[in-house]
């Protein structure tokens, strides 16, 4: 006899409360992972603002799929995740070839724990993203997919439609060219903080001897304005001419202390709004690397931490 309990009844796998279980299971995947899908996606196109389209069109894919075939949810997610930013990414390319002046990737204002995973904040500095840039789009996802998130070759040429010998052939060529643009000074975590902090009163001071001192004598500062603001529209390189530069900006500015992409950074203000924000990579204990981001469209992410993940 049927009583009309559930135990006694066929199961509806079709209806609402199936469809929405599915959902939940869904979402749950997707907000575990996606932290690193947006990594992904910002060592890919340098670019927060695009690596948030880059996730809108993923989680568009990824609900439409069936979670019963999917054997690796980590896995597909960043497939999904690589294609859209591939996509992204040659479409970029052709963007950035007008910009105007230096282009620099979109600063993230980062946590303590970005720093302390090497590898992660080595593949999110600015150095290191310049370094990409020069890679072709899918020589860069072969590298990142593989030296900072440790993919196989199997999952990488699932993502960027190649066979996994192919892949291995591009991941060699892509270390290889990385390797010899990388910048190679080792400086402790305690000197680095010294030389910043050297570096910061300097500047804050005007002294432009103390300038001299911290500064490698090859130093270069990159400046981004976008053609928005003012902005040195070519690298200036060189000690004496990077100390020139910067000695002006005390008398209007405040400099405040943070992190950047997982490197030291100084944000400076002006009249309490953020006019720049300078990222430092400092070798061998001087100042090597100054990035420094005016372009207003790329500072919309400093007043809050953006959570990093591998």
């Amino acid at each position: 006899m049927n009583d009309g309990t559930t135990s006694d009844r066929k199961r509806d796998t079709s209806g609402p409360a199936a469809r929405g279980d599915r959902m939940d299971g869904v979402t749950r995947a997707f907000v575990a992972h996606r932290n690193l899908l947006f990594t992904v996606a910002y060592e890919m196109l340098g670019s927060a603002a695009d690596a948030e389209d880059v996730l809108q069109e993923t989680w568009l894919r990824w609900a439409g799929v069936d979670l019963a075939t999917v054997r690796n949810q980590r896995a597909y997610l960043v497939r999904i995740t690589t294609r859209q930013a591939l996509s992204h990414l040659r479409t970029l390319g052709r963007r950035r070839e007008s910009y105007v002046g230096p282009w620099l990737p979109e600063p993230l204002l980062t946590a303590p724990d970005v720093a302390e995973d090497v590898e992660l904040a080595d593949s999110v500095s600015m150095a290191m993203l310049l370094v990409l840039e020069t890679l072709a789009p899918t020589e860069r996802a072969v590298f990142v997919l593989r030296e900072v998130f440790g993919l196989g070759y199997d999952e990488i040429a699932g993502a960027v439609d190649r066979s996994p010998a192919a892949v291995r052939q591009i991941a060699h060529r892509a270390r290889a060219h990385v390797a010899a643009r990388r910048p190679r000074g080792v400086t402790s975590a305690a000197e680095t903080r010294r030389t910043v902090e050297a570096f910061r009163h300097a500047v804050e001071t005007g002294d432009l001897q103390r300038l001299l001192d911290i500064l490698a004598p090859d130093v270069v500062l990159l400046t981004d304005g976008g053609g928005v603001v003012r902005a040195a529209p070519a690298p200036v390189v060189g000690a004496g001419q990077v100390a020139r530069v910067l000695g002006g900006i005390a008398a209007a500015m405040s400099l405040h202390p943070t992190r950047v992409n997982g490197d030291p950074a100084l944000i400076v203000r002006l009249g309490g709004a953020i006019d720049t924000v300078m990222a430092i990579r400092v070798d061998d204990g001087l100042v090597a690397g100054l990035y420094a981001v005016r372009n207003p469209e790329k500072l919309s992410r400093l007043e809050r931490e953006t959570p990093l993940r591998r």
